[in-house]
């Protein structure tokens, strides 16, 4: 039987995304973009939801291209609030189009987010030991210091809570249970 953290049982598409995507290390721009995008538009919802959403949201987003996103208008928004594949919350589409911006410039600064993001953990996850899900933070104090300096650079849904979701799921954490399958793996990936 194989051992999974707790929370991807009974689901397939959870199992999926436990297995092959969660805490492994991405440093594609792109991909952290797509991520915290999602991770923002979970805010009050479960993770599931999203990830039954999120081919929608790849197309809606436009593959969830920074500069593309950067660029939606009033117009764009409207076709967002009415398509039935995604969440209809202008807040969040409103965050999307205002972190695309942020994001950019961040680009334009560090060179990548990549080198942003990650240099928050010295370019190299941490690495917890968790024996129970029970164990796992909901923010850190880390968390808590990448979402003060992104509201600083006029990113919107990132608070603390939702950064360290997003720190789970990019791999600047291993947060899989020592008990899980994933964890030996996860933690040789880098």
């Amino acid at each position: 039987m194989v051992i999974r953290c707790e929370w991807a049982g009974g689901d397939p598409l959870m199992e999926k995304y436990h297995d092959e995507e969660w805490g492994i290390p991405k440093r594609d721009d792109r991909r952290l973009f797509e991520d915290l995008v999602l991770d923002g538009a979970q805010a009050g919802l479960s993770w599931i939801t999203i990830l039954r959403k999120r081919k929608n949201y790849r197309e809606a987003f436009d593959n969830f291209d920074p500069a593309k996103v950067a660029a939606y208008d009033e117009a764009k928004i409207e076709e967002l609030l009415s398509n039935p594949g995604i969440i209809h919350n202008r807040q969040k589409i409103n965050s999307a189009i205002k972190n695309a911006q942020a994001y950019l410039k961040v680009q334009e600064e560090f060179g990548s987010f990549d080198a942003y993001i990650w240099g928050f953990v010295g370019g190299k996850p941490i690495q917890n030991n968790w024996q129970t899900m029970s164990e796992l933070p909901a923010k850190t104090e880390l968390s808590e210091a990448i979402s003060k300096d992104l509201k600083k650079r006029s990113f919107s849904f990132v608070g603390p809570t939702i950064i360290y979701a997003f720190m789970q799921a990019v791999g600047m954490v291993n947060d899989h249970t020592v008990d899980c399958f994933r964890y030996n793996d996860v933690k040789n990936t880098d």
